[in-house]
């Protein structure tokens, strides 16, 4: 049976912190419960969709909140991908037959 792992990147516009203006910051939150602030690794979204498609990850929903006040804004990119398989338990080796015995004579 086919499982799947979501996660989740929110695009947050925010007052800058160093100047005066506003800045894009993008979060990402990965399926292990992580919270990682990719807004190094692009300036649009496209751009982190582009790069988190090619790690196997489907954007599956958009949303946006509209509720902010004045000029932030919030999107919420909703993407999931196949689990990978658990490996399969490993089977003990079982030898040929049990005729064979090995004594130890002293």
């Amino acid at each position: 049976m086919l499982k799947w792992e979501y996660a989740l990147l929110v695009r947050r516009r925010q007052a800058a912190t160093t100047d005066i203006g506003w800045e894009i910051v993008f979060i990402w939150y990965g399926p292990d419960g992580s919270m990682v602030d990719v807004t190094p690794y692009g300036d649009t979204a496209l751009a982190h969709l582009n790069r988190a498609g090619d790690q196997g990850w489907e954007l599956v929903a958009m949303s946006e909140d509209p509720s902010l006040p004045g000029n932030n804004e919030l999107h919420r990119y909703h993407l999931k991908r196949p689990k990978p398989a658990a490996p399969q338990p490993r089977q003990r080796m079982r030898g040929a037959g049990r005729t064979a015995r090995r004594t130890i004579a002293g």
